[in-house]
């Protein structure tokens, strides 16, 4: 087979490490080819064209005629192999990076290109930035996604399941040497601190740790919303002088890090896949934190225990105040209601928020930062409140006992690498190919359907859907 990858970009990121691995994992049974709107490259094994006004949307990219960006693909293609490929996988083709990027694919498949549409982020999970309001997504032509939530959701939105496929990510086990033990006092998290990984959260877990470990939290973030937030964060600890490290994979590698801390954390509320439910345990480490639902179903059904995580961490309302806390969600909701062109009447405002704060507590995950500094200034200077939030949150309690751990590090150990296995993902990658090049499809995505799955009030979180703010 004759496969074709397309991503906007190839810069270091998830995206580009997913690409790297189907070109590994293929790489004996498939020719391939890569193509990007980026001329900036990484270490893909593979022979790679750029593509100029394919790229990121960016004030000084050029805004290339659609028709002209598509001509380019073909002509690229044609120029590999002299019949075309047999399909060329696109990943994240349902975000507006490049707002022309829409009908640069339809212009394709009218060409006949057999077009394969793989989706790691929805817009419509909060991104209203690059959310496609006007063009519809791309009908009959297969579709793969990373996890079960993502599937369900566009079987409902009007996908079939001949055209829809489960693309679950491997996972490359960490391999420890002599020497590369725990230095027992660092905590990690790794993660490169975006908004939706919930860097307040992770601080106010470090606040309970019993033996005085230090908060590592590996990498910066690059988009400038994220920044400011990050910034805000690298500030606060530093004001109140809290035993968090920031940047840590500036003083260590990755997998150094990895081995030697005590022990891994994550308290993202939004994940595409979830690689840090997984690849901890292979490093012989405990995981603790936030487990996020819809997306760790997919790793416990294979035999992953994960009930040790929790999935609400409660604090009082009146902590922050109701009224408050109404007010700026409910400004939220109908600020980004109306960026994604819906209506939302009086009635299911109040009732939804009604389910949020029913037993007096909001969880944390879904407050702002502003609100979440409060939350841990309370913590922070109250002992009393410390201790009110302990017993809210029994979890709190037990955040750094990993001792008489080992079985469950051993036996999650074992299923990941069970089930996330480099064999077991060329299996799947082949066997999918095989589908798109032989069953075509009839089918088509309903854009409100998805975006009304997502946007879902009672779990409508500040932080991940609205503005930041001090």
């Amino acid at each position: 087979m004759k496969i074709a990858y397309f991503h906007y970009h190839l810069k270091t990121g998830g995206v580009t490490t997913v690409i790297r691995r189907q070109v590994n994992a293929v790489k004996d049974d498939c020719d391939m080819f890569v193509l990007t709107g980026d001329p900036e490259n990484t270490d893909i094994p593979a022979e790679i064209a750029f593509i100029p006004g394919a790229g990121y949307d960016t004030s000084d990219a050029p805004v290339l005629d659609p028709e002209q960006v598509a001509d380019t693909i073909v002509k690229t293609i044609f120029a590999k192999w002299k019949d075309g490929c047999d399909i060329l996988h696109i990943h994240n083709p349902t975000l507006a990076k490049n707002k022309n990027f829409l009908k640069i694919l339809h212009i394709l498949k009218k060409r006949n290109i057999n077009l394969f549409l793989q989706i790691h982020d929805f817009a419509e999970d909060g991104r209203p930035a690059v959310y496609f309001s006007e063009d519809d997504y791309p009908a009959d032509c297969h579709y793969g996604v990373i996890n079960s939530r993502d599937y369900s959701i566009l079987l409902q939105a009007g996908l079939k399941k001949e055209g829809l496929h489960m693309i679950y990510n491997n996972v490359n086990p960490f391999t420890s040497r002599p020497g590369e033990k725990s230095t027992g006092d660092v905590v990690l998290y790794p993660v490169r601190a975006i908004r939706r990984k919930n860097i307040g959260e992770a601080i106010l877990l470090s606040l309970y740790f019993k033996d005085g470990e230090t908060l590592a939290v590996t990498r910066p973030p690059n988009s400038a919303a994220d920044i400011i937030s990050y910034n805000g964060w690298k500030k606060f600890v530093l004001d109140n002088n809290l035993k968090v490290e920031f940047e840590a994979s500036k003083k260590k590698d990755f997998k150094a890090l990895v081995l030697s801390a005590k022990f891994l954390i994550t308290t993202s509320i939004n994940e595409g896949f979830g690689f840090s439910f997984l690849e901890p345990w292979t490093a012989d480490k405990f995981l603790f934190g936030r487990k996020i639902p819809g997306i760790c179903d997919d790793f416990e059904n294979k035999g992953i225990a994960l009930d040790h995580l929790y999935t609400k961490l409660a604090v009082p309302v009146v902590w922050i105040g109701r009224d408050r806390l109404y007010e700026k969600w409910k400004t939220s909701v109908l600020k980004n209601s109306v960026l994604f062109g819906l209506a939302m009447d009086a009635d299911t405002l109040e009732t939804s928020f009604d389910k949020i704060v029913e037993d007096g507590n909001v969880d944390f995950g879904m407050l702002d930062e502003a609100f979440q500094k409060e939350v841990l200034l309370k913590i922070i200077f109250n002992r009393k409140d410390k201790g009110t939030l302990a017993a809210l949150n029994c979890f709190l309690s037990d955040i750094s006992n990993v001792s008489k751990k080992d079985l469950l590090i051993k036996n999650n150990s074992t299923s990941v690498q069970e089930n996330y296995s480099n064999t077991g993902y060329r299996e799947r990658l082949l066997h999918i190919y095989e589908n798109v090049c032989t069953a075509p499809v009839h089918h088509s995505i309903d854009k409100k359907s998805l975006l009304l799955k997502f946007l879902n009030l009672e779990e409508f979180s500040l932080l991940k859907w609205g503005d930041y703010v001090e």
